[in-house]
């Protein structure tokens, strides 16, 4: 059987977003034993779910795998899979729908690999315990949205002398709150993590423009940023898991 595996993102009008996701399918074609692999947008840019379903079946395959390629199961998600799913009944192609990326250990590893590496490179030698951390998401009204960082939060506690997340947008506790409550905590260091799986507008400008003043207007004296979460190998694995837990169970 040959197969194909078609990544849906959100969508970004950043160059950067497109050239990622081209750095994931390529090692999805070097791990994946997939004949075809691409990826396509819910929105804001093209090529969007109907042009990668059209480029997709036009290739020789005879089932798809379609990754939602989302950090949260929110409204987003579920309208990509309703979309992808309507195109099914025009084609012979097997379309089968995995998990987006969401409640797994490998995002707990990026993020783990994400704030030793933001400690290495500034010269921080502390332990795990003495260092306090901050997830920033990008916020959502789904609560499995809030369940899915809470997540990650709550995965991290153990190791970390503080874990807090705040969201950019949306919900609450926001950026500025969320500085004013590490502020109590008197940290050694805090480490911000960009719990993002882009390098869009919101990881190049939106969250600095709350982050920088937030933190200047406190008495945090070491504050670090972490690389955003998406462009990780590690990431290339779960989607991959993904892909066989949906096609093992076909």
């Amino acid at each position: 059987m040959k197969r194909g595996l078609l990544l849906i993102d959100r969508g970004s009008r950043q160059r950067e977003a497109s050239e990622e996701l081209e750095v994931i399918c390529e090692g999805i074609r070097n791990k994946g034993e997939y004949s075809f692999v691409d990826f396509c947008f819910l929105e804001v840019e093209p090529p969007y779910i109907e042009d990668g379903i059209e480029k997709s079946l036009k290739q020789d395959i005879d089932s798809l795998t379609i990754v939602p390629y989302f950090l949260y199961p929110g409204k987003k998600v579920k309208n990509a899979v309703s979309d992808v799913m309507k195109l099914q009944k025009d084609t012979k192609v097997k379309f089968l729908v995995t998990k987006p990326m969401i409640m797994h250990k490998t995002l707990i590893e990026i993020v783990q690999s994400r704030i030793n590496s933001t400690l290495k490179e500034n010269g921080i030698t502390l332990e795990n315990k003495d260092v306090d951390v901050m997830i920033i998401g990008h916020g959502s009204v789904d609560p499995n949205a809030q369940r899915s960082l809470d997540y990650i939060v709550n995965e991290l506690k153990d190791n970390y002398r503080n874990v807090s997340r705040v969201w950019l947008e949306i919900e609450q506790p926001d950026i500025f709150e969320g500085i004013k409550n590490c502020e109590k905590n008197n940290p050694n260091v805090l480490v911000n993590v960009f719990y993002f799986l882009h390098e869009g507008a919101h990881v190049k400008t939106d969250i600095n423009n709350d982050l920088i003043p937030a933190l200047e207007n406190s008495t945090i004296q070491k504050s670090y940023i972490t690389k955003h979460i998406g462009t990780d190998q590690k990431m290339v694995d779960l989607i991959l898991e993904r892909a066989k837990e949906v096609e093992n169970a076909n």
